[in-house]
């Protein structure tokens, strides 16, 4: 089998490794495979997804490459899959490789081929750019020590909020031993991108549980980011007769840990929207202002008023907070870098507000004159 036929293979098999919500992730690649332009807020990067090897003795019964799963084996040698990077950065714009793999045997092994395609990446071709290691559940700490001095960015997926949700998924991994100690030796290691895991968002777990998890694992593992992956049955699982997981609850899921990690939301304020422990169908943050009985001054809100209006951010309500004069129209809102829309219905403006929910304001300076 030739390199660009399993690049094929592999780029397609590591596509369940996700890089963010869906709506960041465009798969730009033509024919290739494996190929993605991963948004961030500040910056965006063409990542290079890849698993090193297919084969897997796990049994994991959501995951096409679990034993048992017929597909077409493919694994790379080390130096052909450097070569390959280096060609894709010099040749395609790819400025990022994220390396996971099957675990073929003994996971110690299959690391080591991990290692030494980056180390060549690194050091035979000057790579310095981004490297996302997949950690293998059970690896040694010594070869997780290792992958920490050439990467910029380490995860081991812990799929699921517990133990008991982990053993309906798989046998073959310990939750305690084989993921939560690997996080904790990972969090103490000094990666320039930090440490990220992935959940599988499925009818297994409530939402309150999911993200109890991504809150705890915020404060005690360093995390850097939660990501979350619906449920896509796989033919030739033991799941794939099991509903799909709705996009927009992971969506939704997204956006209560945005708030929980970025405007500093407490979990017991997100609680308060749920319904037997799940999230509303709904933003959670717009479902916790129609909670509000009373609009909110512009002129007169802190920060922490500001921040838990839809429409206004971190960065927005700090700029509110320092404008010396009177915000007493849509417009200026709106220079400011208010989502007027979003937030018309939770505000009051130089006294007036918005009269129904879906009365939305689309700024128009004359009109203003009159309503206001």
């Amino acid at each position: 089998m030739d390199t660009l036929e399993k690049a094929g293979i592999l780029g397609k098999a590591g596509k369940y490794d996700s890089c963010g919500p869906k709506m960041c992730e465009v798969n730009i690649s033509q024919g290739l495979g494996g190929i993605y332009h991963a948004k961030a807020e500040h910056e965006s990067c063409r990542i290079f997804k890849t698993l090193m090897d297919n084969r897997c003795s796990f049994d994991c019964r959501y995951c096409a490459n679990s034993a048992g799963c017929k597909k077409k084996g493919a694994s790379y040698e080390p130096e052909e899959l450097a070569n390959l990077f280096s060609y894709l950065n010099k040749n395609h714009g790819v400025n990022g490789l994220f390396l996971s793999s099957a675990i073929t045997g003994d996971q110690d092994k299959v690391t080591e081929k991990m290692l030494e395609a980056v180390r060549l990446v690194r050091h035979k071709h000057g790579f310095s750019g981004y490297v996302h290691f997949k950690v293998l559940p059970g690896t040694s700490y010594d070869l997780i020590k290792q992958a920490s001095e050439l990467s910029s960015r380490m995860s081991i997926n812990i799929e699921s909020p517990n133990k008991q949700v982990l053993s309906e998924l798989s046998s073959c991994k310990d939750y305690k031993i084989d993921i939560l100690r690997r996080q904790a030796w990972v969090s103490k290691m000094d990666l320039a991108s930090g440490q990220t895991t992935q959940m599988l968002v499925n009818d297994m777990s409530t939402d309150k549980d999911v993200l109890k998890m991504a809150g705890w694992e915020y404060e005690n593992m360093k995390l850097k980011r939660m990501y979350y992956s619906a449920f896509v049955p796989v033919k030739g699982t033991p799941l794939e007769s099991k509903k799909a997981e709705k996009v927009s609850k992971q969506n939704h899921l997204y956006n209560a840990d945005f708030l929980m990690r970025d405007y500093k939301f407490r979990l017991k304020e997100i609680i308060g929207v749920m319904e037997e422990g799940m999230l509303p169908d709904e933003d959670p943050k717009l479902a916790l202002a129609k909670q509000r009985e009373s609009r909110v001054d512009i002129n007169e809100a802190g920060y922490e008023e500001l921040i838990r209006i839809p429409g206004i951010g971190p960065k927005t309500a700090r700029r509110l907070l320092g404008c010396k004069e009177k915000l007493d129209t849509y417009e200026k809102l709106d220079r400011f870098g208010v989502n007027v829309k979003r937030a018309a219905p939770f505000i009051k403006v130089n006294g007036w507000s918005q009269r129904r929910l879906g009365e939305f304001y689309a700024p128009d300076p004359a009109k203003e004159a009159t309503a206001l």
